[in-house]
């Protein structure tokens, strides 16, 4: 079972296969017309010789024996140079001559073992005598009546005479033409079998692309296809890399300060100071906590971007306002009033999950950054830009905002502006600005008009159809 599964799914074992089956087959079907080709004309040419041959034998006044043989031997040495050029030529044996007089007394036959019926069928026929068939001419005169027949096997040895003649050169040709269509269909895939042995020697971190030269049409869109896929792994390996050395950079500095905080509550001795370790411990863990899991949510959104999640429309105001909902606990336990500012009808394709972790960190960022007593506020907008429909999405604060000079580099990972007193991990605008650019949908910073603070706005651009 296992070599029938090879031969069959063998790109190399099938191509010869079917060639080679071919070929022979060809082989087969050409030597079959030849025989058969060649028997037709033997017919033909045996046919009208003994047409001539009882024609000859006619005569108004009947014939001696030794006449009659004469014109036997005449016909049949005239018949074997017209048959195939010689080819297997036939003699006066060859046929059987029977001649009557008009009472039906037989008046000649030619020296023959074949036993033929005493009675003509006139004109063409088919006659088995002793096992074996004959081919019967007969014509009658007013003095006679003449039959001649032949052995149908001088016919078929002839015809395979010919048709052997025919397929020699065929039969030499065909193992030559066999070498020839391996060597061709083996040297065609050789590329191949040097790609497979390329890619089935490298080490498990060579992502280099592989040659593409000298591959057949059929085969190079496959490894092209297959470098651009290596192309996709190691930028992802990559990332991979750089979040996994960032991530252990980024959380030893809050677990040695954990570490310190539980070493200032073991030496803690008075009721005061061992409450102030405990929150001091409590704020690190909340710290490291929501460090991880920006860091897991950072994490899962690459996943997600590598493997390509379906879409489908998301009605970004209604995600608007779950979002503020989701948020007002947090917003009241600091002081900070949080709403929706303007919500207007409007839908998107993407994402759901990946969009509400977008509008999530977009006002807990505006929250978090926001003095007790301020302001924060989210607006979603149908707009018409230079003719372009779009949606933008606002989440602005009355907090300090970021100076301009630094707009660009908080979308870096763990940046975090300097002096900020609010603590982070310098992961949620990364994450923002990666769902922003998955989504198509631009990502601007800048400062609020209406509060003074910042102003995040993510722009979505509408397909012509829907807008």
């Amino acid at each position: 079972m296992k070599l029938k599964s090879r031969v069959t799914h063998s790109l190399r074992g099938r191509l010869l296969w079917y060639l080679l089956a071919a070929i022979t087959i060809a082989a087969l079907a050409q030597a079959s017309i030849a025989y058969r080709t060649a028997l037709h004309d033997a017919d033909q040419i045996f046919d009208y010789h003994m047409q001539q041959m009882a024609l000859s034998l006619r005569s108004g006044t009947p014939l001696s024996n030794t006449e009659a043989q004469q014109r036997i031997a005449a016909q049949a040495a005239e018949g074997g140079a017209q048959a195939a050029g010689g080819e297997g030529g036939n003699s006066s044996d060859d046929m059987v001559v029977q001649m009557w007089s008009p009472d039906g007394v037989q008046v000649f036959h030619s020296v023959s073992r074949a036993k033929l019926p005493q009675r003509a069928v006139l004109g063409f026929s088919n006659v088995k005598s002793n096992g074996t068939t004959y081919r019967v001419f007969s014509i009658q005169t007013a003095n006679q009546t003449v039959q001649v027949a032949q052995d149908l096997a001088v016919r078929r040895n002839m015809a395979g005479n010919l048709a052997l003649r025919t397929l020699g050169p065929i039969a030499v040709m065909m193992p030559i033409l066999m070498l020839v269509v391996w060597w061709v269909v083996s040297g065609s895939l050789e590329p191949v079998a040097r790609v497979r042995s390329q890619v089935a020697s490298r080490q498990a971190d060579d992502l280099s692309p592989v040659s593409d030269n000298g591959l057949p049409d059929e085969v190079r869109p496959l490894v092209q296809e297959l470098n651009l896929l290596f192309g996709r792994v190691k930028t992802a390996f990559d990332a991979q890399q750089t979040f996994v050395a960032d991530a252990a950079h980024e959380l030893r500095t809050p677990l040695a300060a954990l570490r310190l905080q539980a070493q200032s509550l073991d030496r803690a001795e008075s009721l005061e100071a061992r409450k102030l370790a405990v929150s001091r411990l409590t704020a690190g863990i909340d710290r490291a906590t929501r460090l991880v899991e920006q860091l897991l949510v950072l994490a899962r959104q690459e996943a997600t971007a590598a493997g390509g999640a379906a879409t489908r429309p998301v009605d970004m105001s209604e995600l608007a306002r779950r979002t503020v909902a989701d948020l007002a606990g947090v917003a009241a336990a600091k002081g900070v009033d949080v709403g929706v500012q303007q919500a207007d009808a409007a839908q998107v394709e993407g994402q759901p999950d990946a969009l509400q972790i977008l509008l999530r960190n977009l006002v807990d960022n505006a929250i978090k950054y926001t003095p007790s007593g301020g302001t924060a506020d989210i607006s979603v907008r149908n707009e018409v830009v230079d003719g372009a429909a779009q949606v933008t999405v606002t989440v602005e604060d009355s907090g300090p905002g970021i100076p301009a000079e630094e707009r660009e580099r908080v979308f870096d990972r763990f940046y975090r502006v300097a002096g900020s007193e609010a603590a982070g991990s310098g992961l949620g605008l990364a994450i923002i600005k990666a769902i922003a650019e998955r989504h198509g949908a631009s990502l601007a910073l800048g400062q609020s008009a209406r509060l003074g603070g910042l102003a995040a706005t993510v722009t979505f651009p509408l397909p012509a159809a829907a807008a």
